[in-house]
């Protein structure tokens, strides 16, 4: 009996474990109760997800990110302060740190408190640029709501992000709308790969500082499409850090609230589903990518009478030499971690998953197809031919695109030329028989030389009479 209480206690304690891929400590950073008391619906939802939330001030000189050399957090969420810093403990490059072991952090904004510098100078080192006046906002005056902002259109109503690319997943969008008020507009840099707007401004928007006066914005600091009001950006070793440029959005008061713009209806927002599909793409419960089993082996290559060639597998798996001009077959299984379960890796019809054969340089570059599907696996496969080359070669998998994480798998293999007893008989290459032809004709002809010089005999004259002295 006591066996099947501890199963059933295990269990438990599995279905409340966080959604997250890599863990479910999180750290909320905020000023004061009275703050935290403006997010109920969000903790809620983060706790149904199995996060274990810790509340902290950035004034406790005690906080800590790191234990022992480790993380004592997974994730990191950070709210507004109306302090010019955070803190001994959440520098620029302790949360650097942070990322460099693999946290995540959601940093939230607000042109009701002006940014810290720490923020700043964080945000600098990622290449990503706030308005340096500290106060800016973003204001709309087309696409605002007239209920809560009819004077100032700082409220924007906005539709769901919409895929950057067609070969880029999209997991921030949907119908409905979101409501962005009071934004802090940000600017990415065009040098970084690694950053990537999540939603970005309307062509009519632009951002200012309302604290200047003025009739006419003669300079704002980015004008539509310029201004990204969620962006993201994603580290070498998969970390995300994710700006929100309005924490308001994430309040009570703006989950399924009405909003209408000019002209159109009252609508319902979308700002807690968008911070539910927000929070799980920071805190890696979507967009993870799983390598399961790498395999490479030599193959043989047949032609059946409709034409369709056959792949069979010759030798052992993984071997590590191989022979120039072999056919080798290549498989990866990816899954991708979506919620709470692992399910087949699928890539968009204008993607290609690619293996490179590379040694300095890829001497091969060929697309992986799927040849089969498992429960929560796609099994990828290639076969080619080895180049005429010797070396040390590696077979490389890089994948990355915005909004996964970076898939990169090396297996190094050694490339040899052909044995002693391995080259093709001289007879079995028709380029070759001009040549043996040749050898053969010049010794038949020098037997056919010999035998006409022996049995040709000289002939002799006789003399007719005897020697004279």
């Amino acid at each position: 009996m006591h066996w099947l209480l501890t199963l059933l206690l295990l269990a438990l304690l599995n279905r409340v474990e966080a959604l997250s891929s890599c863990g479910n400590r999180l750290l909320v950073v905020a000023d004061d109760d009275a703050e935290k008391e403006k997010y109920t619906v969000l903790w809620s939802d983060l706790e149904s997800r199995g996060y274990r939330l810790a509340f902290e001030s950035p004034k406790n000189d005690k906080l800590s990110l790191f234990q022992h050399g480790e993380r004592a957090f997974d994730h990191i969420l950070l709210l507004p302060t109306k302090a010019k810093g955070l803190g001994p403990s959440l520098t620029p490059n302790i949360l650097l740190q942070f990322i460099n072991n693999n946290g995540n952090i959601l940093l939230t904004l607000s042109s009701e408190s002006p940014v810290p510098s720490t923020i700043s100078s964080l945000l600098l080192e990622l290449d990503i640029h706030l308005p340096p006046d500290r106060t800016s906002l973003v204001v709309d005056h087309f696409k605002y709501d007239v209920i809560s902002a009819e004077e100032k259109h700082d409220v924007l109503v906005l539709p769901k992000p919409s895929p950057l690319r067609s070969d880029v997943r999209n997991y921030f969008g949907g119908s409905g709308v979101v409501a962005i008020p009071k934004a802090v507009g940000q600017e990415l840099g065009s040098s970084s790969p690694f950053l990537t707007p999540i939603l970005q401004a309307p062509e009519t928007a632009y951002s200012y500082n309302p604290k200047e006066e003025a009739e006419t914005v003669e300079d704002p600091f980015a004008v539509g499409g310029q201004i990204a009001l969620v962006s993201s950006m994603q580290a070498r070793n998969s970390a995300r850090f994710t700006v929100l440029g309005s924490v308001e959005a994430l309040q009570d008061a703006w989950f399924d609230r009405a909003v209408q713009t000019s002209g159109g209806k009252a609508v319902k927002t979308s700002n807690r589903a968008f911070a539910k599909h927000l929070t799980a793409w920071t805190f890696m419960e979507i967009g993870v990518l799983k390598v399961g089993r790498v395999e490479h082996h030599l193959s043989t290559i047949s032609e059946s009478k409709s034409n369709n060639s056959s792949v069979a597998q010759l030798g052992y798996l993984n071997p590590k030499i191989y022979r120039i001009k072999n056919d080798v077959t290549f498989n990866i299984e990816l899954s991708e971690y979506s919620m709470d379960h692992l399910s087949p890796f699928t890539v968009a019809p204008s993607d290609k998953l690619q293996l490179e054969f590379t040694m300095l340089s890829p001497f091969h570059r060929l697309e992986l197809h799927p040849i089969a599907t498992t429960l929560n696996t796609t099994i990828f496969s290639t076969t080619f031919r080895l180049p005429d080359q010797h070396g040390i070669f590696a077979f490389r998998v890089n994948y990355k695109r915005p909004f996964l994480t970076n898939v990169d798998v090396k297996r190094e293999v050694t490339v040899r030329h052909f044995a002693h007893d391995e080259w093709p008989r001289s007879w079995m290459i028709s380029a070759g028989w001009v040549w043996i032809a040749g050898i053969w004709v010049t010794v038949a002809g020098w037997v056919a030389f010999v035998a006409l010089w022996l049995w040709s005999e000289p002939a002799y004259e006789r003399s007719q009479g005897k020697k004279r002295q």
